[in-house]
């Protein structure tokens, strides 16, 4: 019988005072909190599940709030989530939910937050993303990005940005996203790790590879953690390790 596993971690950082992301896994979230261990858990493959990590939008207000609110919409909406539409109109009623939420309450204007992820189907993945949070595909030789990079483009000789050119929320006024999802074969043995810019920003690309070519499951999260750590741990740092397995 194959099955998924899901290996998770959700840390603060070195500098910030609060954890603004969140994540989801199935019908299980983390939100604005910390994970002191790595957490693994195990799915059947079948219904479809839903792997998703949300940065909030650092410097604006409310940023834990966007997050939170995304991934409990996404663990709601996870089981019907069977298509590249039902994906995309999922990302749209969580833009309009950020939305709504901030417009209610003055002191989250402008909340925002990024998302990426992955649902898992019988056959295929479905790949996603809004903003500069990543999935990456650590199945064959050498790590690949599969994610589509919101951001401006980068000046010579600078790896990263905070800057997004598209979020969920983030403006004084409703702005309508286009999400970026693709369809990618599920294969067993796939891997995929989804993780906000805590950790891509710090650690180079060749650095997540290697510690993933090294480690599996908790591990490679806690190794993953530690590279952010000793990089100087600037940001929010959360990521999910997806596998399949049979």
């Amino acid at each position: 019988m194959r099955y998924i596993t899901v290996t998770a971690l959700s840390h603060p950082g070195l500098l910030r005072d609060h954890n603004e992301d969140s994540l989801v896994a199935g019908p299980w979230t983390l939100c604005a909190t910390v994970t002191e261990n790595p957490q693994t858990l195990v799915f059947p493959l079948g219904t479809p599940l839903v792997v998703a990590v949300a940065d909030g939008i650092g410097g604006q207000p409310g940023g834990e709030v966007a997050s939170a609110l995304t991934v409990r919409q996404l663990a709601a909406l996870g089981p019907s989530l069977s298509s590249e539409k039902a994906v995309r109109e999922a990302l749209n009623l969580c833009n309009r939910a950020v939305y709504a939420a901030a417009g209610r309450d003055p002191d989250l204007t402008t909340m925002g937050t990024t998302v990426a992820g992955a649902v898992v189907l019988a056959e295929s993945l479905l790949i996603f993303n809004v903003g500069d949070s990543r999935v990456l595909d650590a199945t064959g030789d050498g790590l690949r990005q599969v994610s589509v990079d919101d951001s401006p483009p980068l000046p010579p000789g600078r790896r990263t940005t905070s800057l997004v050119t598209q979020a969920l929320g983030g403006a004084t006024r409703f702005c309508a996203i286009t999400p970026h999802v693709t369809t990618a074969p599920l294969t067993a043995g796939g891997r995929y790790l989804i993780c906000t810019d805590g950790l891509t920003d710090p650690v180079p690309e060749d650095e997540l590879d290697e510690q993933l070519r090294a480690h599996e499951n908790g591990r490679a999260a806690f190794e993953l953690w530690k590279s952010a750590i000793e990089a100087g741990g600037p940001d929010n740092i959360t990521l999910a390790l997806l596998g399949i397995g049979e």
